[in-house]
């Protein structure tokens, strides 16, 4: 055996022992992923613990103190279907995405909008719900107002709950109007009720519901949405699995109707009002 053939064997076998190395990191590593996916963690654990924070219609508290709404309908679908149990934390809105990045929570179902300043921090699920900012007025205050721009103004103040998308279309679009946040969303309505605002931002459909609930002080200045925006379920980031899960559980409860079916109870009828306190 000549010198330049010694050579080639132990290249060749070199090639081999790092070619096996190189499969047996990434194979550790793949494992390692899965074992850590929040979509492992919540099989094992045998519960999924959702973040969400009080938003008519999407999660509200009914008579007997349980918690009803579309989010709320749509965590324990999922639940089910993963074969385990489900546990709500209620979170305020401004501190929930902090929350779930600390841990405190698996996944946000919250009717949270898909936007690119959210997405630096979590990762999203494809939307299965879409939203839009509406805005509901004083009567005596906002008496005359149909436009967008008349809000615009530096002697009107407008109410948001504080780290919506609401709040954050009242910041884009009326930059002149006096803004107050508010992290309850009760706060947020008792404001203008109370005549200490013009007019209150909020994704659709609560502006209408409120308008239709005391028709003697507020009204709608202006028809529909003046924003869309698609919603998705938060995740951290850097967890493909669970995401992937997500996204085709998404698809299947669209595909099979069952998403328009409960869009339609919470955001087209008020049959549910008779739940409530």
């Amino acid at each position: 055996m000549n010198r330049l053939h010694i050579l080639f064997m132990a290249a060749v076998a070199i090639t081999i022992v790092f070619g096996v190395s190189a499969v047996a990191v990434s194979a550790d590593l793949q494992q390692k992923l899965i074992e850590e996916s929040t979509i492992e963690q919540v099989a094992k654990r045998g519960l999924l613990r959702v973040g969400m924070s009080t938003f008519v219609p999407w999660a509200m508290t009914d008579k007997s103190g349980n918690l009803i709404g579309f989010e709320i309908d749509v965590a324990t679908r999922l639940a089910q279907d993963m074969g385990v149990k489900v546990e709500f934390v209620p979170t305020k809105w401004a501190g929930v995405i902090p929350a779930l990045l600390t841990g405190k929570f698996d996944v946000i179902i919250g009717g949270m909008g898909i936007l690119a300043q959210r997405n630096l921090k979590v990762n999203f699920s494809i939307p299965y719900d879409h939203s839009g900012v509406a805005i509901v007025a004083h009567k005596q205050l906002a008496g005359g107002f149909s436009r967008l721009e008349d809000f615009d103004r530096s002697d009107v103040t407008v109410v948001a709950r504080l780290g919506s998308t609401a709040a954050a279309a009242a910041n884009k679009f009326l930059p002149k109007a006096q803004k107050r946040f508010f992290d309850d969303e009760s706060q947020v309505i008792q404001e203008v009720l109370n005549g200490k605002a013009h007019a209150l931002l909020a994704g659709a459909p609560l502006p209408t519901f409120q308008a239709l609930k005391y028709p003697d002080k507020l009204f709608l200045p202006l028809p529909g949405t003046f924003t869309k925006e698609p919603i998705g379920f938060a995740v951290r980031k850097g967890d493909v699995d669970t995401l992937n899960f997500f996204d085709g559980w998404i698809r299947v409860v669209e595909a099979e109707g069952w998403l328009a079916e409960r869009k339609h109870y919470w955001f087209e009828t008020n049959v549910w009002e008779s739940l409530l306190k």
